[in-house]
Formats: C-alpha cells, structure tokens, sequence
C-alpha cells in the first residue's frame, strides 16, 4: 500500500523544471530552435524535432479548464487530505499549455468552477520538491 506522497523523479531532463518549482518558480520548456513552448517537458521539440532548449518563467497566472474532487475509497495518505480538489489549469501566457495541480481556495470547495481565475502557489513536499498548486482569486 502507498503510505506516503508519491514524488517525481527528479534526475532527468526535466531537472531544471524541478529546481525552479523548489525556488517558487515556474519554468516552461521551449525549443532552442523555434522557440515553441513545450509541457510536460520532453527531449525533443514536437514541432521541428530538435533537441535544443531553453526555459522561460512564467507568471503563473492561469483558468481552471477542468477538475475534480476525489472521494473515497482514497490511498491512505491522500485520505488524510480529503477533501480536495485537484484541476486541469491553463496558463495565461500559453494558451496550448495545461498543468494538473491542487487548486486552494479560502471558501467552500463547491464554489469552484470552470473558468475560475488562479495564482500559483508551491506546496513544499520535501527538501527537493515542490509540486505547483493553484490559488482561486
């Protein structure tokens, strides 16, 4: 049984990613050739299949395109949590962009709604890693 939070792996190409999220920052992946933004990170550009990259922070700021609130039967850990919600957020800057992550809110988890407008927030989760999470405004 899964007693704890399952983290990423962090060692691999998308290491920088990680990094970022540890210091409050988000970084999206871009082609070092034609400049085309890339989540998750990959090895190679989709576009023009080029290997090179670059990483550029972005503000955060997204809409909530979708989420759901897990119910029970939950793993253990995440039963301790519960309830929660967890959304499919586009960012602002990069239309073609969604990231999974937490969504928070100071009110009732039924105010959430499609279209909600978010702030990044980090949720530290060891000394390594951060996952993003999102704020309702």
């Amino acid at each position: 049984m899964i007693e704890t939070i399952p983290i990423p792996g962090i060692e691999d190409f998308d290491k920088v990613y990680w990094e970022n999220c540890s210091k409050n920052k988000l970084t999206i992946q871009h082609c070092g050739d034609c400049n085309e933004p890339r989540f998750p990170p990959r090895h190679m550009c989709p576009i023009c299949q080029s290997i090179s990259h670059d990483w550029k922070e972005d503000s955060g700021d997204a809409v909530l395109w979708s989420f759901v609130i897990p119910r029970p039967p939950l793993l253990p850990v995440f039963e301790t949590q519960s309830p929660y919600a967890v959304g499919l957020v586009e960012l602002v800057e990069y239309k073609n962009i969604r990231i999974i992550g937490q969504i928070q809110t100071n009110s009732n988890l039924d105010s959430i709604k499609i279209g909600d407008k978010l702030k990044i927030d980090f949720k530290k989760i060891n000394n390594e890693i951060s996952l993003p999470c999102w704020i309702k405004q």
